[in-house]
């Protein structure tokens, strides 16, 4: 185990720092060779089979070590529907965000109520406002990156960094970075041992995920891992630290979609896909939570492996084009 926060941050700059080179190799190879970029549709091309299909993807790979923002592109492209756009995959985060709502309401409440009444009582080491303060600081790194992502990368979304190429790179490090924390993390922390600290450093590896194929809630598994929390301490407090993050993502991209994407019928595949997100996202943190109880992350480090590895195998033989 890293026992060293100071540690902890330099692997997170040292992977964040790998990723992004590797990404940047692999944008100026594909530039190279005369791909095609990455084309999108709006939310209104989506169809409501579509919607409901994409919103299951989001519901199971939102909370699962697996990138949902990976899946979202990789399924359609492959069922030859195109990439339905990032507009209309964040709003149906919001169908995610109102699952973890739900299901972790009781502990919100608490947290929230439990962190007034500390302050009322200039009781700063109550487990429930250092619980709070590391959600709101380890949501400071996503939403700062994420602005300086708008202002100087404005067609991000387009980018060959969202190709699939580059998706399957980002998914194969990031399974051997989780396989390394499931090697050698301690696992012996607990919810009720976790600190501010545990939040700056968890943020500063959700920021990881503003790169698709990542995944939000791998990274801060990830992170756990290395700072010695149990697996379902890890996935639980990644959760709690997601739900601003997913929420601000949605509410960001709801504005532009209504703008360009709700034209005729584009209004109910949103509503339907938001719905199915919800049910399915609830259903994947319910199990999620009961699997890492008793079992290890090997069976999503090997599967991030293998989805890489096979993007990139499909590419190659040309099966799958690199958009």
């Amino acid at each position: 185990m890293i026992r060293s926060p100071h540690r902890l941050l330099r692997l997170m700059g040292i992977g964040i720092a790998s990723t992004l080179l590797t990404l940047a190799t692999a944008e100026a190879g594909f530039t190279q060779q005369g791909l095609e970029p990455v084309t999108t549709t709006t939310a209104g091309q989506v169809n409501i089979f579509q919607a409901l299909i994409l919103g299951l993807v989001q519901g199971l790979t939102e909370f699962l070590p697996i990138s949902s923002s990976a899946h979202l592109k990789v399924v359609p492209v492959v069922l030859g529907w195109g990439d339905p756009g990032s507009g209309f995959t964040a709003v149906i985060q919001l169908g995610s965000i109102a699952a973890v709502l739900w299901f972790f309401w009781g502990d919100l409440v608490q947290i929230t109520t439990g962190s007034l009444r500390a302050i009322a009582q200039k009781d700063y080491q109550s487990d429930d406002f250092r619980i709070a303060v590391g959600i709101i600081l380890g949501t400071i790194p996503i939403v700062f990156f994420g602005l300086l992502i708008k202002k100087f990368i404005p067609d991000f979304d387009n980018s060959p960094l969202r190709s699939l190429g580059a998706i399957a790179i980002a998914s194969i490090f990031m399974s051997l970075l989780l396989g390394v924390a499931e090697k050698f993390g301690k696992r012996k922390r607990n919810f009720e041992q976790l600190g501010i600290l545990d939040g700056v450093l968890m943020g500063l590896a959700q920021a990881m995920a503003l790169i698709p194929g990542v995944s939000r809630s791998g990274s801060t598994l990830t992170a756990g891992l290395f700072m010695g929390l149990e697996r379902a301490t890890a996935a639980r407090f990644s959760f709690l630290l997601g739900i601003p993050a997913i929420t601000l993502a949605g509410l960001v991209e709801l504005k532009d979609v209504f703008q360009t994407g709700l034209e005729g019928s584009g209004l109910v595949p949103i509503i339907v896909g938001v719905i199915s997100a919800g049910v399915f996202s609830y259903v994947a943190i319910a199990w999620l939570l009961r699997f890492l109880q008793t079992q290890s992350t090997w069976v999503f480090i090997w599967y991030r492996l293998i989805f890489g590895v096979s993007i990139l195998g499909a590419i190659a033989a040309g099966f799958l084009k690199n958009i």
